[in-house]
């Protein structure tokens, strides 16, 4: 009996020193830390437009309108771009539903610009891991360019100097490729058009 209630009182001294430590201290710590050295990162990125907030420089937006430039299709099920639904299509490369849902996006994109005779990038057609990329590639931000300067009657050189202004390079000038933030170039060819 003795041994039992010896091992009882330690056993649940260390449960709740570990809860408070790691449940309680350890996530306001780093709470705080974030908000100290990365406020914005840890507040979400959030974008902000005339006191609204419009998105999050972090997560994908869904445009159809072809005045706006498009991300990269997301596989998070009927409601495109949805966080809570975070996850890759799991579809491998010979899978019947992954090339009909490529057939199908490419045949969007032909049809929403007929003259675009150019080869188009495996981003805008191919959904992400976690479906909610926030960025295409230059490629196909440059693919989309001659059909949303067309759409806001705006000269295709102003569109592109958008696109320079907003690019993004890889990480250390190695890490990744080059990209653009489609949320971010779509408010500033707003800004533009007005």
């Amino acid at each position: 009996m003795s041994t039992s209630n010896s091992n009882f009182r330690p056993a649940v001294v260390l449960f709740a020193g570990l809860t408070l430590i790691v449940g309680v201290i350890y996530p306001f710590a780093m709470t705080g830390v974030g908000k100290v050295l990365f406020n914005e990162k840890a507040e979400g990125s959030l974008i902000v437009q005339d006191g609204k907030t419009v998105g999050s420089s972090l997560i994908g937006q869904s445009f159809s309108s072809p005045k706006y430039f498009w991300g990269r299709p997301s596989a998070t099920g009927p409601m495109s771009n949805n966080a809570g639904g975070s996850s890759g299509s799991n579809l491998g490369p010979t899978n019947p539903a992954l090339i009909d849902a490529v057939k199908g996006r490419i045949e969007a994109l032909k049809a929403a610009d007929p003259g675009n005779t150019a080869k188009i990038p495996v981003d805008l057609v191919t959904a992400s891991a976690s479906g909610l990329d926030p960025e295409i590639s230059l490629a196909a931000a440059n693919y989309q360019l001659a059909r949303v300067a067309r759409e806001r009657k705006l000269p295709e050189s102003q569109v592109k100097a958008i696109i320079d202004q907003l690019t993004q390079q890889p990480m250390l000038g190695l890490l990744g490729e080059a990209r653009v933030n489609v949320l971010a170039l779509n408010l500033a060819l707003d800004k533009a058009s007005k």
